[in-house]
């Protein structure tokens, strides 16, 4: 089968497709036929190695010290399964289905072997392989953070990166949840922002939603670049403050805040489960939540795709789809 690998750290152009064996299922694993995945901050960020300093050395010795242990990058997928061990009770061979692989990675090919325990759910219905594949790592990072915010219907809750894989999801759920939202982004998404629910958007090139007196009863920063201070500020009482990428500082002051205060600040690294997906798939299937898609581009062309997304400015989701004919599969 054909395979992106990243044997070592390093730009775009480290990435190389490759002919490499076909994985073998094993009997409580899937076989999956890919045809969709996506390019993420994360994946690129763990193939040039962006880490902050603190998380220098447990990050080396996680992911690899000269280069990725793990050398098939991608942490989200759309596709068929082809096989089933026979141990599998959850799934059949023809089942449609979408999962997120995490830092299992594994992704960028043509096929893969997953555990029917992962997180691994059948497909929404009225979505395609590529709008499927675009949702699971966003979709289940939204559905964490929002649920450790308890939001209730009529609170006003503001996402700080309302345009990005993330936040594009967060919009949807906190509206689905009865929330009025506020999504801060750049000039240039102001209008797809609103398209998918938002009550609300700010500029955030014009505007510092921190100092203009409103209040929230949740702030979901995505992107960690929220002021920490003024940001609790815009808290209401009893508000949440959460942050999916927080810093060391952020962190030791979160802890810190939570104790002595009736505000909390709630970070952490969500895992995902299976029912976190199926949750997803009934959202989406209910008509609730729609994928955004900025660029697709073809498996060959995932240096380029590598290189858009590391610009910082991708709308939502950049998908990468996997023609297994084009390449000589069948």
């Amino acid at each position: 089968m054909k395979a992106v690998l990243c044997k070592k750290y390093g730009p775009p152009e480290v990435l190389q497709l490759k002919e490499v064996e076909k994985p073998i299922t094993k009997d409580n694993e899937v076989l999956i036929r890919i045809y969709a995945t996506t390019v993420t901050t994360g994946d690129f960020e763990i193939r040039r190695f962006k880490m902050p300093i603190w998380l220098w050395l447990p990050a080396r010795i996680g992911f690899g010290f000269r280069g990725p242990r793990k050398k098939i990058l991608g942490q989200e997928l759309a596709g068929e399964i082809e096989e089933t061990g026979k141990d599998v009770k959850r799934f059949r061979k023809g089942d449609q289905v979408f999962a997120r692989t995490g830092f299992d990675l594994g992704a960028y090919a043509e096929y893969i072997c997953l555990s029917e325990r992962g997180v691994l759910s059948k497909k929404p219905t009225n979505m395609t392989y590529e709008e499927a594949a675009a949702v699971p790592l966003g979709g289940i990072e939204a559905l964490h953070f929002l649920k450790k915010g308890n939001i209730q219907s009529g609170q006003k809750v503001l996402i700080n990166g309302a345009s990005g894989s993330i936040g594009t999801v967060a919009v949807q759920i906190a509206k689905y949840y009865g929330a009025e939202v506020t999504g801060v982004c750049s000039t240039r998404n102001l209008d797809m922002v609103r398209s998918i629910g938002a009550d609300h958007v700010i500029d955030y090139t014009k505007e510092d939603f921190t100092k203009s007196g409103e209040t929230y009863d949740v702030i979901f920063d995505v992107i960690g670049k929220s002021p920490y201070s003024r940001s609790l500020r815009s808290l209401k009482k009893n508000g949440r403050y959460l942050l999916a990428n927080p810093g060391l500082s952020q962190m030791v002051r979160g802890r810190w805040t939570s104790m002595r205060n009736s505000k909390k600040v709630i970070t952490g690294t969500p895992t995902g489960k299976s029912k976190d997906l199926i949750f997803l798939k009934e959202l989406i299937e209910a008509g609730k939540i729609k994928s955004v898609i900025d660029r697709s581009y073809p498996l060959e062309k995932i240096v380029e795709a590598h290189r858009y997304v590391e610009k910082g400015h991708k709308k939502g989701n950049v998908v990468i789809t996997v023609a297994h004919n084009a390449l000589g599969d069948d």
